[in-house]
């Protein structure tokens, strides 16, 4: 109960949920994240971490860039629940750096199509 709690609490600031809604369509870096929700590059850092501290993104640093993306599926359960329109970004592999990798042989899909089609 009190993981979903976090998860709900992550999630009920305006900032944070444009945050994630943004990177439904795959991982992004922080350079492209802060201009889409309008906000300081430090106040996206600073949303980006409590998102990470609470599970919801995972990071990974490129030289000096930090890139995100959606760790915890339940938030595309929660996207689609609420009706939200799926990414339609094209990838080649699913889930990278999860470890499902070879049980996805999905070469064209949306980031929460891959998440439900794995389980």
């Amino acid at each position: 109960m009190k993981k979903t709690l976090l998860f709900l609490k992550a999630l009920s600031d305006e900032t944070r949920l444009k945050i994630v809604e943004f990177l439904l369509d795959g991982e992004r870096c922080v350079c492209e994240i802060f201009p889409h929700v309008k906000r300081t590059q430090s106040t996206v850092s600073i949303q980006l971490g409590k998102l990470e501290n609470a599970g919801i993104l995972k990071s990974r640093r490129d030289g000096k860039k930090m890139f995100y993306r959606i760790k915890d599926d339940r938030v595309c359960d929660l996207f689609k629940a609420l009706g939200h329109p799926k990414g339609s970004v094209l990838k080649t592999t699913c889930c990278v750096g999860e470890g499902n990798e070879k049980d996805c042989n999905i070469v064209s899909f949306n980031w929460c199509d891959c998440i439900f089609r794995l389980r």
